[in-house]
């Protein structure tokens, strides 16, 4: 089954429509599988007095209120609707992570599988919810660890979620996350110790991260994109540009090509090859008819046409049927 490609609009769209529309065009032209925003209402979020991270304000050079940014950049329902119907056009899955129960109710028309923030793994009565929704759910689990990952999964499965529509991504809240701090290693942990599917959410500067956990066995891969890094807003710094996402995917494609099905043997493209490259037994030198063949009067040489080498032992000490000039396969 193919990789999940979701490419992470989040909120850079800026609270622009007209913007998210060009999201959804670059990632359409990047081949992506998904193009992803965040849909909430801000006053169901955050407290007014809310602190914004020191990521956003670093990124944004702003330093407000987490209820004032995000109001800034909160889209409409009418607004998540008409990019539903645009993502439809364009041949490519919308889909929206809700960042409270209303907004979650309101986007179950509009897409079969919820992902989850990593926001949201120890929020039981949202858990809750959405696993009553019966949709397929991505969770992702940044900060979290194996003891609150297990309990999200059996409140989702619980709370009425099969627990084989369930995919766990590895990932890391830090934008941009330091590469020490990855771990890809903890995906596969996840997915020996609970028994998931299992994917990862990068955050990290770049597509070589992702491209390895696809290596290492991910079924999803997530990472933000934007039109411009120079865009202001919280996220835009840490994304990659329309040709980056286009090389991620390219490159997410043939690695999946790459791990092939695991069973070794000669490739079709190299199967010519063998004739021209392995060897074959040869007289040493001169042998005539009654020759004893020894390790003195035999040798192997190019190309593999005739008896394997890996019969040497089979061939010693028989006695020679013909004469043999040097050179010449037996």
């Amino acid at each position: 089954m193919e990789v999940m490609i979701i490419a992470e609009a989040g909120v850079n769209h800026n609270g622009d429509i007209q913007l998210a529309k060009k999201l959804i065009d670059a990632a359409s032209e990047a081949r992506v599988d998904v193009v992803k925003f965040q849909t909430w209402k801000t006053e169901l979020l955050v407290s007014k007095d809310s602190k914004m991270a020191d990521y956003q304000i670093e990124n944004t050079g702003i330093e407000e209120s987490q209820y004032d940014m995000l109001k800034k950049l909160e889209l409409s329902y009418n607004d998540f609707s008409e990019l539903k119907a645009y993502c439809d056009t364009k041949g490519i899955i919308f889909m929206s992570t809700p960042d409270e129960e209303v907004s979650a109710d309101f986007l179950c028309d509009l897409q079969d599988i919820f992902k989850i923030g990593s926001g949201e793994l120890t929020n039981y009565p949202f858990l809750k919810h959405i696993g009553g929704l019966g949709k397929k759910v991505i969770l992702s689990t940044g900060m979290g660890t194996m003891g609150e990952i297990s309990a999200a999964i059996n409140l989702l499965v619980k709370s009425g979620t099969k627990k084989e529509d369930i995919t766990i991504l590895h990932a890391n809240t830090q934008y941009p996350t330091p590469m020490e701090d990855v771990n890809l290693k903890a995906m596969l942990s996840i997915k020996q110790e609970l028994g998931v599917k299992v994917g990862y959410s990068d955050h990290t500067l770049g597509i070589e991260v992702p491209i390895a956990a696809v290596a290492m066995g991910a079924s999803v891969i997530e990472k933000h994109f934007t039109l411009d890094n120079s865009l202001p807003g919280p996220d835009h710094k840490a994304s990659l540009e329309p040709i980056e996402l286009k090389r991620m995917v390219e490159s997410i494609r043939n690695i999946e090509k790459a791990i092939g099905n695991g069973k070794k043997e000669a490739s079709p493209s190299e199967k010519p090859n063998i004739e021209i490259v392995r060897k074959s037994i040869f007289a040493k030198n001169n042998i005539k008819k009654g020759d004893v063949f020894s390790d003195i009067n035999l040798t192997t040489k190019r190309p593999g046409t005739g008896l394997n080498p890996m019969d040497w032992e089979k061939v010693i000490g028989q006695v020679a049927t013909k004469d043999y000039s040097e050179g010449e396969m037996l």
